[in-house]
């Protein structure tokens, strides 16, 4: 049975971060959660969850902004953060085996992480495949759009809380098996 992992992201921001694309001198886009869904690649039924919180280490105080968007809290991170190194091996080891798929460039951000952490010898991530292309495949203008939005904007229900990477993972995974059910070609299988 062919297994994928579809994943999201929630890293670093502040106010004006999104418009300014993280150049503005100190800030970076380093995660503070992965959250992940393994699926059945061809019946999309859910096989596993994986939620982990990661310590930024460049800037390790959250905004205020960062916390009311995302729900993670700074008391969250010290309790249940692990180091980077340490939450992406776990990504990794959960996802072996399969591809791993998020909304856009997820897969860009660990590398960037992986850079900003100078870690040496990290595993490579599980190969790549970005749902935004089968979106757009669709007729689906993904522009302006988040994860959270995938399951709505495929004819999905959406439930839990926007901008949890655990809960917009669950949203891009309910979005792509909603077109493949319409016919759409399922991208998680090789």
């Amino acid at each position: 049975m062919p297994h994928a992992t579809v994943f999201d992201l929630e890293f670093t921001a502040w106010p004006g971060t999104m418009e300014s694309r993280w150049l503005r001198p100190g800030e970076f886009r380093e995660l503070v959660q992965i959250g992940a869904v393994k699926i059945d690649a061809e019946s999309f039924a859910v096989l596993g969850e994986l939620n982990v919180l990661a310590k930024p280490k460049i800037n390790p105080v959250l905004s205020d902004y960062l916390v009311k968007l995302t729900g993670v809290t700074n008391e969250a991170l010290a309790e249940r953060g692990l180091d980077f190194r340490d939450a992406y091996q776990r990504f990794v080891d959960f996802a072996k085996g399969g591809v791993i798929c998020a909304f856009g460039r997820d897969d860009l951000i660990f590398a960037e992480n992986i850079r900003l952490h100078d870690i040496k010898g990290a595993p490579p991530c599980p190969p790549y495949v970005n749902a935004v292309e089968l979106l757009r495949e669709h007729g689906i203008d993904p522009t302006g759009f988040h994860a959270c939005d995938v399951a709505r904007l495929c004819g999905a229900m959406f439930e839990g809380r926007e901008h949890d990477a655990l809960d917009d993972a669950r949203s891009v995974a309910a979005g792509l098996k909603a077109l493949v059910a319409r016919g759409a070609r399922n991208i998680l299988l090789p």
